[in-house]
């Protein structure tokens, strides 16, 4: 089940051609997966066929909320059921993926965790908690 959707950059690196970003919507399910969509022929799905390391960052544009997720992991495009639960839940975030379903190209990722910091500025201190991958996992 997906629990919320944003739109986000991810961010890549790679030695040779150092860092890249670019702006994706993804859905979040409850194992704290990232789905997204992208054609094949982008720099972002060119460079996680080398690296699939990735990183994110939710925030929020309200001046009031001032807590933020940083989220690193692993991406991987999945086939068999995995795609079948992954689009289920992603197309149910973003419906107009099921006409971008005809585009030549285009590939779905889901993103495993594997570190997480959510920080809440609004408190005094500030507060920060890190989740591990095995600590997502439990909670997942």
């Amino acid at each position: 089940p997906t629990l919320n959707s944003r739109m986000l950059g991810v961010s890549l690196i790679l030695a040779e051609r150092g860092p890249q970003a670019a702006t994706v919507g993804v859905a979040i399910t409850d194992a704290f997966e990232l789905a997204f969509d992208t054609l094949s022929a982008t720099r972002k799905a060119q460079n996680l066929l080398v690296d699939p390391r990735v990183a994110f960052v939710f925030g929020s544009l309200d001046d009031a909320a001032v807590r933020t997720v940083q989220y690193e992991g692993i991406a991987e495009r999945p086939s068999g059921a995995i795609l079948e639960a992954l689009l289920e839940g992603y197309l149910g975030v973003f419906p107009d993926g099921r006409e971008r379903q005809a585009w030549p190209g285009l590939v779905y990722y889901r993103v495993r965790p594997t570190w997480l910091r959510f920080s809440d500025f609004a408190t005094v201190p500030a507060t920060q908690i890190d989740f591990t991958q095995a600590e997502l996992l439990a909670l997942g």
